[in-house]
């Protein structure tokens, strides 16, 4: 789109836009906005972190990329004196929770420390002169999760109005991070958003989580591990529809408020393993040797992992009745176009498999079963 000399450019300050949701994210928006936009990605590049998700869009003049920890206040105070920042949109966290359990302080650091820092630099920057206002048009989105509300039992859903009550560090640590953020709104009205997802599928998802982890395993013949007895219900989300909802939140939510993204695709993690093995065998080209190799034979049902949530499902009535925003992608069609990018993109899965990855999965899952 060609823009007219008094268009105002916004430039949004992505955090974690390396990572898996953010990156798509980035994508989503670049192609939707164009030029209208820019967007700088700050990302520390830890694991999940990966500049290859970015491949397609590192060429684009409005796009640039800083390498820096979220609690680092020096560096993000020099970023927003520098860049008249109009949105952050928040993403940069510690995310899996098998790692928050064996290393907690990490993500105390990352999801709450590192909030509170950006935060505070926003806030520095956002103020007007008589540092009890806010410059018009700005916004902090933090981007957060569905597993702060807890567990559900065989019925129910999570609303806006459920109480948190995490159960991980993980989602301990992200549940910290969302009332400090309604803090700075309930305190100093700084504008701000919460949005709250349900499990993420699609490209480039790190695979530690289930879905990646469950193709890549597949592939390479290795044996599929559950926890427990695999009936762990999740409602999952096609990353794309989530790029959409976030970018919606940003232009149309009511400041203060969360909104919860859920994506009506509630499944047992067995029912998502036997999915997976059923379409990637019959999504290989017919002359694969693997296809007669991925069975329900590689399914390893290995020990539970601690206080896992039984079932998280999300009522998403909220976004839709005031924003507008419902899921387009059903999981049929977006889990086959997640195997499908997977195979078409081995290169970068055996990229992110290697080195610190193969040792952390061995750590994990030895002695399981």
């Amino acid at each position: 789109m060609t823009l007219g000399r008094l268009a105002i450019i916004k430039t949004y300050f992505v955090t974690g836009g390396a990572g898996f949701i953010g990156s798509n994210f980035i994508g989503y928006m670049l192609e939707k906005y164009g030029e209208e936009i820019k967007i700088i990605n700050y990302d520390i590049l830890t694991y999940a972190g990966n500049l290859e998700n970015l491949c397609g869009v590192e060429t684009c003049s409005n796009y640039s990329f800083i390498k820096g920890d979220i609690c680092d206040k020096d560096l993000l105070t020099t970023i927003f004196k520098e860049n008249e920042i109009d949105y952050v949109i928040h993403f940069a966290a510690e995310s899996h929770v098998d790692r928050s359990i064996i290393d907690p302080e990490v993500f105390v650091k990352t999801n709450v420390l590192g909030t509170a820092s950006l935060l505070n630099v926003a806030k520095a920057s956002w103020l007007n002169e008589d540092k009890e206002t806010f410059k018009a048009g700005k916004k902090f989105v933090h981007v957060s999760t569905d597993e702060v509300y807890g567990s559900l039992g065989e019925t129910g859903f999570f609303t806006e109005e459920t109480p948190l009550d995490a159960h991980s560090p993980y989602s301990a640590s992200k549940a910290a991070s969302d009332l400090l953020v309604k803090a700075y709104f309930d305190t100093y009205k700084m504008p701000i958003n919460i949005t709250r997802c349900s499990n993420n599928y699609g490209a480039f998802q790190f695979p530690e989580k289930l879905i990646p982890l469950i193709i890549n395993n597949a592939l390479t013949g290795k044996k599929l591990p559950v926890y427990g007895k695999g009936l762990n219900v999740r409602d999952w989300l096609y990353v794309k529809d989530h790029a959409k909802a976030i970018d919606m939140v940003n232009q149309k939510g009511k400041l203060g408020e969360v909104y919860n993204i859920g994506g009506h695709n509630e499944k047992t993690n067995i029912d998502i393993v036997k999915i997976i093995i059923n379409k990637l065998a019959a999504m290989l080209p017919q002359n694969d040797a693997r296809r007669e190799k991925i069975t329900e034979d590689l399914i390893t049902f290995v020990t539970d992992r601690k206080g896992h949530d039984l079932r998280y499902a999300i009522d998403p009535s909220k976004i839709k009745k005031e924003i507008g925003w419902e899921p387009e992608t059903m999981f049929d069609e977006g889990i086959e176009l997640t195997i499908k990018w997977y195979l078409d993109n081995a290169k970068w899965l055996k990229n992110v498999t290697t080195g610190d990855y193969s040792n952390y999965y061995d750590q994990l899952y030895k002695n399981r079963g």
